[in-house]
């Protein structure tokens, strides 16, 4: 196997642990406390803006046109058809303009 394989077969693993990790250290409480999960609550959003943000400060026409898209879709819309409308609108900008 070449590096690369090695490289993937390392993040799934650490990704699994980490995932397992925190659901067995959680799994030891009875209650959570709400500070804690209003925390747990806010990270999915966290790293939304963290990959969004560098691409909205770094993007041209047709990469905020995409955003604006998947914007408009997610308040209507799941989280897939989200990502299928962005990603379709960035394609077709990208080749056909």
């Amino acid at each position: 196997m070449n590096h690369m394989t090695w490289v993937i077969i390392a993040a799934a693993v650490a990704t699994y642990l980490t995932r397992v990790g925190g659901h067995l250290v959680l799994s030891q409480f009875q209650t959570i406390h709400p500070r804690v999960e209003a925390a747990l609550n806010a990270v999915p959003a966290a790293v939304l803006a963290t990959l969004v943000a560098p691409s909205l400060l770094s993007a041209g026409p047709r990469e905020l046109a995409a955003l604006v898209i998947s914007g408009a879709v997610a308040l209507r819309g799941g989280l897939m058809s989200m990502f299928i409308a962005g990603a379709a609108v960035l394609v077709i900008l990208r080749n056909f303009t």
